[in-house]
């Protein structure tokens, strides 16, 4: 099935790249490029600022490539020319400036120097971004379309594997403790089997940061065929499990090769489920309310009761 753009994905030919965050963007789409426009788009991420003042052809010669790729990473960014591109950059430096001059810019990825202080402001730093660079991203509209399916779902099956397991579960429990009939599946069998029980009117969840992940793409085409709503949540827009899902949510997170598949991803998954489960419960606030209480009380009457302080008073 056709997957809806969600606005981390490149604006259309005509619309202000500039009004929207080029950089993430760009980062969203890196791994589906060709090669020639991956340098292109690694030579602009090394140095947007610099890249904003570059003629297209000392970029192009830079990214070991011609003026006629350049032009077509511009267009696979939705963007018309390339002084547009060239302004869109120099926005988004000043965006990463404004950012920077609050905080530490540590480097992209950590290093066999680094001291701990160092990598604490790594990660910290980049698990920050993680976040405003998806909330940045996130379609509301298309957000609000995932509710609208959960919400009204008959049930609603979760498929991720390896780091992404752990966004499904919380998915599902968060679902499942306010009345949701919510099912987690993260064995590639299990997840083919519970997608071919679907049905319209069933909503099947797919949660991959690449996008790419066989595990995860197969039960959703599976979904797709028997007629459920599929949704991915994914930080590639131009993936597999885009392409396959009727509505994309998507992150950006950047993931360094010393951190690959580590917690900023997941932070930004957990970011978006949020916003989707309060979306969902929100639409029935009353028993959502009522639900959340007595599963509290349930979960808290098995906690160990702390003895009592003396105090002063008590001698």
């Amino acid at each position: 099935m056709a997957s809806q753009e969600p606005q981390c994905t490149p604006p259309r030919p005509g619309e202000d790249a500039s009004s929207a965050d080029t950089l993430a963007r760009i980062r969203a789409t890196l791994p589906s490029l060709a090669p020639s426009e991956r340098r292109v788009a690694e030579t602009v991420l090394a140095d947007p600022a610099q890249a904003s003042e570059l003629s297209i052809g000392v970029l192009g010669e830079r990214a070991s490539t011609s003026v006629t790729t350049v032009m077509r990473f511009c267009r696979t960014l939705g963007i018309g020319s390339y002084p547009q591109l060239r302004l869109a950059l120099a926005a988004a430096a000043a965006r990463e400036r404004a950012l920077g001059s609050e905080r530490p810019t540590p480097g992209s990825d950590i290093s066999a120097t680094d001291t701990l202080d160092q990598i604490v402001s790594k990660i910290i730093y980049n698990e920050v971004r993680a976040l405003e660079d998806s909330a940045a991203g996130l379609d509301v509209e298309i957000l609000g379309q995932a509710v609208d399916a959960v919400a009204g779902a008959r049930r609603i099956d979760i498929f991720g594997v390896g780091a992404s397991a752990f966004v499904g579960r919380d998915m599902h429990q968060k679902l499942h403790r306010i009345g949701h009939m919510a099912f987690i599946w993260t064995d590639r069998h299990a997840a083919l089997t519970a997608a071919a029980l679907l049905r319209p009117g069933d909503v099947a969840v797919a949660i991959s940061h690449s996008g790419e992940t066989e595990d995860t793409v197969e039960p959703l085409q599976a979904a797709a065929e028997r007629g459920a709503t599929t949704i991915a949540l994914t930080n590639d827009p131009r993936s597999t499990l885009a392409e396959i899902a009727d509505l994309v949510l998507t992150t950006c997170a950047r993931e360094t090769p010393f951190r690959s598949g580590a917690t900023v991803s997941r932070i930004a998954q957990l970011a978006v489920v949020d916003c989707l489960f309060v979306g969902v419960a929100q639409r029935s606030f009353d028993a959502t309310t009522v639900a959340l209480h007595e599963t509290y009380g349930v979960v808290q009457r098995r906690r160990r009761r702390q003895p009592q302080r003396r105090t002063p008073a008590d001698d």
